[in-house]
């Protein structure tokens, strides 16, 4: 590979371009210094580029589709002489969709080029549906989407996908137990059939992180654990704000710490009657809970040995990785007397306890974050040479 100097001149012009349309990008910011449609004169104060320099690069934006002539802004119209031509970022320009694919549903959210959603589909599919129809309701639910959102196919830039299990680079399922047939899977391959643009497949704990430290309850912080609170629950961690995976993109499997110290199987602590519970899925857990509450004395020392262990899995990985904040997510969130027990045991343990908190996203945490990591891959392409490059006159 040839080395890229200072003097190349498609490095130049590559940073040119990455500096100015993340400023047209990031005008319409409450922060930004810019107007929503900033001049010539404007992008040249902020970039600090000459404007022959500017206006180069705007045209090349214009033909790329990128970038739009903007209407004057109110009041320059009426004034005497040309107003100054204005310009805008084309959100529209392309669209982004964020899948995930769950035990019960498929849901897909569809956004622009800024991250703002647009549209949403959600499709029911059996808990015990082979691959293959699982996939093709990924696929009815990606045609509805496009089709009641008047997108092409052709328009879609990248595709994030969310699955459980452990999740390999290239979009393979190492191991998935969540799902039939899912274990050695070659996810992404498989969808990548289905679309003209980048796949991205990613472990759903690790996108719910990803979602609720873009647009939910951890955006204050850049140390979190979230937990995907279920039958066997999962995590995904941020450290210093940056998603880790490990090794081989197992971190955060919490599910199967009890297999280090050889102890009940979660059919076994979900039981109420001795008997493993079979089948172990949450309707049959759902009942357990409800039991429990109607005062049944089987089920609520079923519902207090899930509790256990699922509070003393999260404190493993807390006193591993020492976060600000646990954010609490998946169905059991919501069953009451989860957060306190966590609370309780994480002071014991921890020097400065983590705040815990329940997901502000919800059920759409999953597919959010696979959108949010649809979106990453599309900034990087447009502004990565940014970041490593000092932008010349």
């Amino acid at each position: 590979m040839g080395r890229l100097t200072g003097g190349d001149p498609s490095l130049l012009r590559r940073i040119n371009s990455a500096v100015v349309l993340h400023a047209l990008r990031t005008a319409a910011s409450p922060a930004s210094p810019l107007a929503a449609a900033p001049t010539l004169t404007d992008l040249v104060k902020v970039t600090g580029l000459s404007r022959p320099t500017v206006e180069g690069v705007v045209e090349g934006l214009m033909e790329s589709g990128l970038v739009v002539e903007a209407p004057a802004e109110e009041g320059e119209a009426r004034r005497q002489g040309r107003p100054a031509r204005r310009f805008r970022f084309r959100v529209e320009a392309g669209h982004l969709l964020g899948i995930e694919i769950g035990p019960h549903r498929i849901a897909a959210l569809m956004a622009d080029l800024s991250g703002r959603v647009t549209g949403s589909a959600s499709v029911d599919v059996a808990e015990k549906a082979p691959a293959d129809e699982r996939l093709d309701r990924v696929r009815d639910a990606v045609a509805d989407l496009l089709a009641r959102s008047g997108v092409p196919r052709s328009g879609l830039r990248a595709v994030g996908v969310a699955t459980p299990g452990i999740v390999e680079a290239d979009g393979t399922v190492r191991l998935g137990t969540a799902l039939p047939g899912w274990t050695g899977l070659p996810l992404g391959e498989r969808l990548r059939r289905s679309f003209r643009c980048p796949v991205l497949v990613e472990n759903d704990a690790n996108a719910a992180a990803v979602a609720e430290h873009w647009k939910g309850a951890a955006t204050g912080s850049d140390d979190v654990v979230f937990v995907l609170a279920g039958l066997s629950p999962g995590a995904g961690s941020l450290i210093g704000g940056r998603l880790h995976r490990g090794f081989g993109g197992a971190a955060g499997e919490i599910g199967a710490l009890h297999l280090l110290g050889r102890e009940a199987t979660p059919e076994e602590v979900l039981s109420t009657t001795g008997e493993p519970l079979h089948p172990l899925d949450e309707a049959q857990v759902a009942r357990v809970f409800a039991l429990a509450r109607e005062g049944d004395e089987g089920a609520a020392a079923a519902v207090e040995r899930f509790m256990r262990r699922l509070v003393h899995d999260v404190a493993a990985l807390v006193l591993a990785l020492d976060p600000e904040l646990v954010v609490v997510g998946g169905w059991a969130a919501g069953l009451s007397g989860v957060l306190e027990p966590l609370r309780a045991e994480l002071s014991r343990y921890c020097l400065r306890p983590p705040q815990v908190v329940q997901s502000m996203l919800g059920e759409a945490a999953v597919a959010t974050g696979a959108l949010r990591l649809a979106l990453d891959h599309v900034e990087k392409q447009l502004f990565a040479v940014e970041s490593t490059v000092t932008a010349r006159r």
